[in-house]
């Protein structure tokens, strides 16, 4: 807008001469008048630039499987999704990244973990583990995986929040037991949070679960949000107090 009226006033100028009388000025200054109040307010009306030390949003990774992924829910629908508009509606500045694949198994998740945790995030909430325990692989393996991740996310200095799964009944009492430590055994090791059982309180519910009953419908996911959202709003206070230390 401030080019356009210099070159209204430049054109007056080719035209009149320099020497412009006053009937000529008087003529031209409502189009004049006009166009330089555009201007004033364009530049009042553009959005102001982001201001650099406004803080950034803290960046989560939900890092696991189809659980995580949302399989059969839409987008909007998936446990990332949910939980990043829950926090957001209590007023945290925060952005949580689906990293969830339908059907990983540990051993496929850390396949991709490292390439997944590009660029670093802030913290990490690590789902894995249900498809390990459907399809009975030795409690071993996954384990192992799952210290791999936690072992690198220490190394690079990432908050986590552990989630729990439990083993299906039909593999006996022995193999259920030596699933379910392996949560409490990597938590107590690598010192991070443990949430027991990602899907505790929707697990098996009809009112809960998608028609194969094992994956959680909207509500269902609605109802893990509830319940670990205490959980997650802890990790992000422990990244925040990291993060004004390090200033």
């Amino acid at each position: 807008m401030e080019i356009e009226a210099l070159r209204q006033i430049n054109d007056l100028r080719d035209r009149w001469g320099r020497k412009m009388n006053v009937r000529h000025v008087l003529e031209a200054a409502p189009a004049l008048v006009v166009t330089f109040a555009l201007s004033i307010m364009a530049v009042f009306a553009a959005p102001l630039p982001a201001r650099a030390d406004a803080p950034k949003p803290i960046t989560l990774v939900a890092f696991g499987d189809s659980l995580t992924a949302g399989y059969g829910l839409k987008a909007s629908e998936s446990f990332p999704a949910q939980l990043q508009m829950a926090l957001q509606a209590k007023g945290y500045k925060v952005m949580i990244v689906n990293a969830g694949v339908s059907g990983d198994t540990t051993a496929d998740g850390l396949r991709r973990f490292d390439w997944a945790m590009q660029p670093k995030p802030d913290g990490v909430i690590l789902e894995l583990g249900a498809n390990d325990a459907l399809r009975g692989i030795d409690p071993k393996e996954p384990s192992a995986n799952l210290d791999k991740m936690l072992s690198a996310l220490k190394s690079k200095g990432i908050d986590v929040l552990l989630t729990g799964m439990k083993a299906p009944n039909n593999w006996g009492e022995d193999y259920a037991k030596a699933f379910d430590a392996i949560y409490t055994d990597l938590a107590a090791k690598y010192g991070v949070t443990l949430y027991p059982f990602f899907l505790d309180g929707v697990a098996l519910d009809p009112a809960f679960s998608q028609p194969d009953g094992l994956h959680p419908t909207a509500s269902g996911i609605a109802e893990v949000v509830k319940r670990i959202t205490p959980d997650v709003e802890a990790l992000i206070q422990r990244i925040s107090q990291r993060k004004t230390a390090a200033n």
